[in-house]
């Protein structure tokens, strides 16, 4: 197993240059990049368009500066034809190229940002002047939340009632317990938290829950149990519109695998030795089951994490990383984009490889020794 782990951990660093260098050169290819979005400020074109440009010599209140890490991208901002530049001096144009870091040729931009985030320095961001590290380590606590106890609240649902709709198949607790499956699946998360926001959340009707934050405005002068019921408090509507929308597909797999195990040779051998139910199902049939259900974990806690939980982030005002990633999108914030791509593809590869242990320590059978 340890030659394993090592081959795995080798081939993390080219598949993540592979995937930096990919969103590397869509985003070169993107127009409408930090330096143009600047000049279309400076030019009126833009929207709050001196909120970033200062009136001294037209020097950026922002984190850029030459070399920046990150500043990985946008076919429009070096040495491109800038729409709407007219007028402007070229050499205020150099010196925002300069101070975004998009001097250089793109090979070296993105040598540059690789050997910077080899050493996880992610620079500072292009319009919030704070470093990129900063920002994430702020948001971290909020999608680690909302994707950790989402992700535990959904397998400690699904596990338990996939076992038991598979042992009462085709019963009418099958039956009804599909349709709130399926009914449940059918409605998207954020919609659902549209409903709650209404209903429970002073929208029209009940005022049960805060609407806002992760914790409130007195968080630090509570008592240790008050404090945990707060923050529970606050995260209770959030992951109930998570978990509804995230149980089905949990929920029909594990059934679907302890049905395709419950019905095999090994299993009615030990129904045959007179072994109880439940030790048949757990003691024999769970090992095997769970083996496709785990390898789902580490996808779904990523997806939670980094992309289901955007809209629910935006609903509830919950400043995360995927409500990060998404506005540096949207901002063309380079080095915030590149580094939470970065993060998050990092921290995909290694809930891989811990899954691929998991299989180990679930079934000792298993071993990935043998494998090339």
């Amino acid at each position: 197993m340890t030659s394993y782990i090592i081959r795995r951990l080798i081939l993390v660093v080219p598949t993540l240059i592979g995937a930096m260098l990919i969103n590397f050169l869509i985003v070169q290819a993107a127009p409408g990049g930090p330096v143009q979005q600047v000049i279309s400020q400076v030019t009126g074109t833009g929207v709050a368009a001196t909120q970033r440009v200062t009136q001294a010599g037209g020097e950026l209140e922002t984190g850029a500066g030459s070399g920046q890490p990150g500043g990985g991208g946008g076919s429009g901002d070096v040495r491109g034809d800038y729409r709407g530049a007219q007028g402007l001096d070229p050499d205020f144009i150099k010196s925002l190229e300069k101070q975004f870091g998009f001097d250089k040729p793109a090979h070296e931009r993105f040598l540059l940002m690789l050997g910077n985030y080899a050493t996880f320095d992610f620079g500072e961001s292009f319009f919030r002047s704070r470093s990129v590290t900063e920002l994430i380590i702020d948001k971290m606590p909020v999608s680690i939340s909302l994707g950790l106890w989402t992700t535990i609240l959904t397998y400690l649902i699904s596990i338990p009632l996939g076992i038991a709709k598979a042992v009462r198949d085709g019963s009418r607790f099958d039956f009804w317990t599909s349709v709130v499956v399926l009914v449940g699946n059918a409605i998207p998360a954020f919609l659902f938290a549209v409903f709650l926001i209404v209903v429970f959340a002073g929208g029209a009707y009940l005022d049960w829950f805060p609407l806002r934050g992760l914790v409130s405005d007195d968080w630090e002068t509570l008592s240790w149990p008050m404090k945990i019921v707060d923050y529970f408090w606050h995260m209770a509507l959030p992951l109930l519109a998570l978990v509804v929308g995230s149980f089905a597909g949990l929920t029909m797999l594990t059934k679907n695998s302890f049905l395709d195990q419950i019905n095999q040779q090994y299993v009615i051998t030990a129904r045959a030795k007179g072994l109880a139910q439940r030790r048949v199902l757990y003691g024999h049939v769970f090992r095997n089951a769970m083996l496709i259900v785990i390898a789902g974990f580490p996808v779904a806690f990523v997806n939670i994490l980094f992309t289901g939980a955007v809209l629910i982030e935006i609903l509830f005002s919950l400043d995360g990383l995927g409500l990060l990633g998404f506005e540096a999108v949207v901002n063309r914030d380079y080095p915030v984009m590149f580094a939470t791509l970065y993060i998050f593809t990092l921290l995909g590869l290694v809930l891989q490889l811990i899954n691929d242990i998991m299989y180990t320590i679930i079934d000792p059978r298993i071993s990935f020794e043998a494998m090339n």
